[in-house]
């Protein structure tokens, strides 16, 4: 159970564990790496596998996909690896299945990225509650904004779970400040427009939008899209909290299993090595 969870049950101020993970992350000199599966892929264990073996190979903050059947942000790599999770099956209560077998073998704190229609077919205080039940630390709801958020804030406060919000390269101040006020720990800054996708090179738009982050308040900004190596990992922690890896990690679990996805953890991680010697 995360400290937020104590804290909310106690009635006390929630702690999150997703931004104390981060803050340990920087006060190390370095910053947060994060990674992304999707639930279900190839299999349900073996997906269940693949977070763990994240967590054992460098990964401080795992977010687990939830397949849906219109991925609108999800580039090609992940949209294909979840709808082979869909053709196999999968249903919601996997999602919270995944979740309790993943955080009864490890400590990193697991945030769910899912779009928001299924968590209202669900049911939003049942969805949040049995995500609590599950260990989960919180969501990732990238087609959901602050100002249509109000069930998910409140069923959230009333939990002590984690809530990000995405910010784009396109976002106004106004819409900068409202992601920075709803989100718990962190925000999403999205590097740059379209879907998401290993690109070769990560935009500047993610620093200009870090340092727009910065300027708002925030002091926990975490970028993702496009980054699959070391050295972007290294680029984007230069200036950020934290950097979010997830088509690469797809690509290796398809291509290689859960060793390949092990071993590419491992590598992402050495870019967070010794940052402020950069």
């Amino acid at each position: 159970m995360s400290n937020a969870t104590n804290h909310a049950a106690a009635g006390h101020t929630v702690v999150s564990a997703v931004e104390t993970t981060i803050a340990r992350r920087r006060e190390a000199g370095s910053g947060a790496l994060i990674g992304y599966l999707p639930v279900g892929f190839p299999s349900l264990t073996e997906s269940i596998d693949a977070a763990v073996a994240l967590a054992a190979n460098g990964v401080d903050i795992i977010e687990l996909g939830l397949p849906y059947s219109d991925p609108v942000m999800d580039g090609p790599v992940i949209q294909v690896a979840t709808q082979k999770a869909l053709a196999g099956g999968f249903r919601l209560r996997h999602g919270f299945e995944a979740v309790a077998a993943i955080t009864a073998q490890v400590s990193a704190p697991v945030l769910v990225m899912t779009y928001w229609n299924p968590v209202v077919q669900y049911g939003v205080d049942r969805f949040a509650d049995d995500l609590l039940a599950a260990g989960g630390a919180g969501l990732i709801t990238p087609d959901l904004i602050p100002d249509e958020a109000s069930e998910w804030l409140a069923a959230s406060e009333r939990t002590g779970l984690d809530r990000v919000f995405l910010a784009a390269p396109s976002s106004s101040d106004a819409r900068l400040q409202q992601a920075i006020a709803a989100s718990r720990g962190f925000v999403y800054a999205v590097s740059t427009m379209g879907t998401t996708g290993a690109r070769a090179g990560v935009d500047s738009a993610a620093r200009i939008l870090v340092e727009r982050l910065r300027a708002a308040g925030s002091t926990s900004a975490c970028v993702g899209l496009g980054i699959s190596t070391p050295e972007q990992v290294r680029e984007i922690l230069g200036y950020a909290d934290g950097a979010i890896v997830g088509s690469a990690l797809v690509k290796a679990l398809a291509d290689g299993g859960v060793p390949a996805v092990a071993a590419l953890a491992l590598a992402l991680s050495e870019g967070t090595r010794d940052i402020r010697t950069l």
